[in-house]
């Protein structure tokens, strides 16, 4: 099994000056839970290269057992510096995508054409996907075949308003992702701020937070597994 592991490649938090990108725990949770599962992971950004790691992500009350082993762990810092470019791979080379959140992709793979190509191809394949936390927004526009937004009354979850508010950039970030799930016709729910929260509806994963990370590619697996026993 193969999976395009994406990431964000922007860096700057709006015009505050501060510095932002994807957030650790979402990269580390999901990469480890691939790994121990035999799973083969591609690190996948716009630009390529080096991904912006969010400071904020790394700093003590943010850190977990696997993002402290994430940085010591040379092959895993070795592919976060040489991610592959998105407009270099192609959907049949992979078994499903997840998506890492972070801020940063509210900014760069939210209007990213080839990652709404990329999320399109996937799941019209047949192939399942997650986003978790800020990557829900990479969906907004993506579309079915007839040209309805994808997560037009789709069961979808998200970094949520109040989970905006309480770190301060509801008044920085484009668009705040529960509102514009919504707006898109998606069916919209969360849990309490910061509780893992994921839904599936279809091959769609999406999970509320940095917690749901963990378990969001969990799902994912045993999603991917389904299918490919279907298929047999």
């Amino acid at each position: 099994m193969k999976v395009a592991l994406i990431l964000t490649s922007h860096d700057e938090l709006g015009t505050t000056g501060r510095k932002t990108g994807f957030w650790l725990e979402e990269l580390a949770a999901p990469y480890y839970l691939f790994k121990n599962a035999g799973v083969d992971v591609v690190l996948v950004s716009p630009k390529g290269g080096q991904a912006p790691l969010d400071p904020k992500s790394n700093e003590p009350g943010f850190q977990t057992d696997l993002t402290r082993r994430f940085e010591t762990d040379a092959e895993a810092m070795a592919a976060l510096a040489n991610t592959v470019r998105l407009d270099s791979i192609s959907a049949d080379d992979f078994d499903t995508v997840f998506y890492a959140g972070g801020h940063g992709p509210l900014w760069d793979l939210a209007e990213d054409e080839h990652s709404a190509r990329l999320i399109e191809t996937i799941l019209r394949a047949g192939k399942p996907l997650a986003l978790v936390c800020h990557a829900p927004g990479v969906l907004r526009h993506t579309t079915n075949p007839d040209g309805t937004p994808l997560v037009e009354g789709k069961k979808v979850t998200g970094f949520t308003n109040s989970e905006e508010a309480a770190v301060g950039l509801t008044e920085v970030v484009p668009f705040l992702v529960e509102d514009e799930l919504t707006r898109l016709g998606g069916i919209y729910s969360k849990v309490g701020d910061w509780e893992p929260y994921v839904l599936q509806d279809g091959l769609l994963i999406t999970g509320q937070n940095p917690a749901s990370s963990g378990p969001a590619a969990d799902r994912l697996l045993e999603l991917v597994d389904e299918v490919n026993r279907a298929r047999a």
